[in-house]
């Protein structure tokens, strides 16, 4: 099996409760956290094919400012969600999320904290804007975008 159809499998049942979220809905954590708990099977086996890619750098495989980062896959016609894969240990460049953002963060090192939020599932309504921060560690963090919408700019006023 290739790293692909690995990280494809791994990320199958994710996917199936990820599609699901309305990041809109001010208890969408709540339900990722019920549906895929951090330390349950389907995360475990998520984290360690993620692990294992950014280590060989099949994943993540560009580097910015510090922070490495790649596409998962895009949005396409049938899965209106794209992911980007992203090691970091300081803060990204800021963004607004048109359609939000779901955020599933591992720790790697450290005690790390993703905007204040411990690993785990952090949620962006539409229209939010960030600095992405890692504090405290480093962290593998997978970006669940609908639509692939994603708009990198400073904060809008």
């Amino acid at each position: 099996m290739t790293d692909a159809e690995r990280l494809n499998d791994a990320l199958a049942p994710v996917l199936e409760v990820v599609r699901g979220i309305d990041p809109a809905d001010p208890e969408a954590r709540a339900k990722l956290d019920a549906a895929l708990p951090l330390d349950g099977p389907a995360l475990s086996t998520l984290r360690a094919v993620v692990r294992e890619g950014v280590d060989a750098k099949w994943l993540a495989e560009r580097e910015s400012g510090g922070v490495r980062f790649g596409r998962v896959r895009k949005a396409a016609d049938d899965d209106d969600l794209s992911i980007d894969c992203v090691h970091m240990s300081a803060p990204g460049p800021g963004h607004t999320h048109p359609n939000g953002e779901i955020d599933l963060c591992f720790a790697v090192d450290g005690a790390p904290t993703f905007d204040g939020h411990p690993p785990g599932w952090t949620v962006y309504p539409p229209g939010s804007w960030h600095v992405p921060t890692v504090a405290g560690g480093v962290m593998d963090i997978l970006y669940f975008l609908p639509g692939g919408a994603i708009r990198f700019e400073p904060q809008p006023a």
